[in-house]
């Protein structure tokens, strides 16, 4: 029995779907263990291509139980719609279970996170207005619904009329909107309660079942750990927490049962939204970068901004996730680039980090240590093993694991399975 833990390493958008994909012929389990419908992952099998958005990945393999765990925040009418999608592709979606702790994204949340960016102006923090925030702040503050609560409509009707006092406040008072009707919210849950009930499970419960009989169970994060609320370049974060520990109060298990985290990372760097990204590239190879690497968010669309690979960043995510291994990804994106960048360090005023800076200002205003690595030319879309890739290739490959101190075992060279080359120790 195991569990395994892939998070990504940077601000998400890692290709952490393809790890998930790789890694799923060998596991029972794959569970969604935080965020919301605000994240997504790409998953390509042979002719088939997904954009998932909240179900697990698993839900592409008939042996795999997808979970939605506690740590999750659900929206129901998302959720469903992405299920129909599925079902109109030709999956089966039955397999799929849903903790009754998680949480309910309602419609003042997703009005309240749209206004209050909007309120925010320049400061915005980038969100994805899908009302992620408000629902996890409404969780810490002990007056959100829960997925359970749709078994009793009795309570959920109590709980949503106090919900609603405090939230139709905060929309006629500060936002002059109109308050929202409770009976238009009721109707419309209980649609969902219906459909989603068949869905509904004790997941602790299962998934611990499931390890005690020796399955594998692989825990995939969203977003990565730069987007951590706790770890993360706050408060240009999300709501939740990505990091690997965060994996086990999201799932409800043990530390004694994780026995790998594998860090996905991409060959270069993106983030989405608003934040300070210091080997950010604003030239024509950021460009050419963006355009052959398709960076573009698999939930929002939105443009991804591009830089160098960061070392400093790739040190303070091994060492924040207990990092086992690194799954590197879209090598082939550099391809055809003269010379590479890495940064190496940051400089601050007279002061070189080669960890993470102690505070926020110096890494806002950090300028990159750069080295450079001899580019290669070759198309390495075909290569089937490691030593095959052009030898600066594979120099820079063996630099970025030299600099963040965890071995890369798998190295991505394009977007198939096929296309995943395996390094030994």
């Amino acid at each position: 029995m195991s569990a395994i833990v892939i998070v990504g390493t940077q601000w998400g958008d890692e290709g952490k779907g393809k790890a998930t994909d790789l890694l799923a012929d060998d596991v029972q389990y794959v569970v969604r263990y935080q965020g919301g419908n605000n994240a997504g992952h790409t998953i390509i099998v042979g002719d088939t291509t997904l954009k998932l958005h909240l179900v697990p990945s698993g839900v592409m393999y008939p042996h795999v139980t997808p979970v939605i765990g506690d740590g999750v925040v659900v929206d129901p009418g998302v959720l469903l719609g992405e299920l129909d999608g599925l079902v109109e592709q030709g999956l089966d979606v039955s397999r799929l279970k849903i903790s009754g702790n998680a949480h309910l994204i309602m419609p003042y949340h997703r009005e309240i996170d749209a206004l209050s960016e909007r309120k925010l102006g320049r400061q915005k923090l980038g969100t994805t207005k899908r009302g992620i925030g408000p629902c996890y702040a409404d969780k810490a503050s002990r007056v959100g619904l829960r997925v359970q609560d749709l078994y009793d409509m009795k309570i959920f009707r109590e709980k949503l009329d106090a919900a609603l006092q405090h939230k139709n406040a905060i929309l006629t008072r500060i936002y002059n909107r109109q308050p929202m009707s409770q009976i238009e919210i009721e109707t419309e849950y209980a649609v969902y309660a219906e459909r989603l009930g068949p869905y509904i499970a004790d997941t602790g419960s299962l998934l611990h079942d499931g390890l005690d009989r020796g399955e594998n169970v692989l825990l995939e994060g969203a977003q990565g750990t730069l987007l951590d609320l706790d770890h993360g370049t706050y408060p240009f974060v999300t709501s939740s927490n990505p990091v690997a520990g965060g994996a086990m109060t999201g799932a409800g298990i043990g530390p004694k049962h994780i026995t790998n985290v594998i860090g996905i990372t991409k060959a270069y760097v993106t983030r989405v939204g608003s934040g300070p990204f210091p080997t950010e590239l604003h030239d024509e190879i950021g460009e050419r970068m963006t355009t052959i690497g398709k960076e573009f968010g698999t939930t929002t669309g939105r443009q991804r901004r591009v830089g160098w690979f960061d070392a400093v960043l790739a040190r303070y995510a091994g060492r924040v996730n207990g990092l086992t291994e690194h799954f590197l990804t879209k090598l082939d994106v550099l391809s055809d680039f003269e010379t590479l960048k890495v940064c190496r360090a940051y400089r601050y005023q007279d002061q070189e980090f080669e960890h993470f800076p102690p505070h926020q200002t110096a890494f806002h205003h950090a300028t990159p240590v750069y080295e450079e690595l001899d580019g290669w030319t070759e198309d390495i879309t075909e290569v089937t093993s490691f030593s095959d890739l052009p030898k600066n290739a594979q120099a820079y490959v063996e630099r970025l694991e030299e600099l963040s101190g965890v071995h890369i075992r798998w190295v991505s060279v394009g977007p198939a399975r096929r296309q995943t080359l395996e390094r030994s120790v």
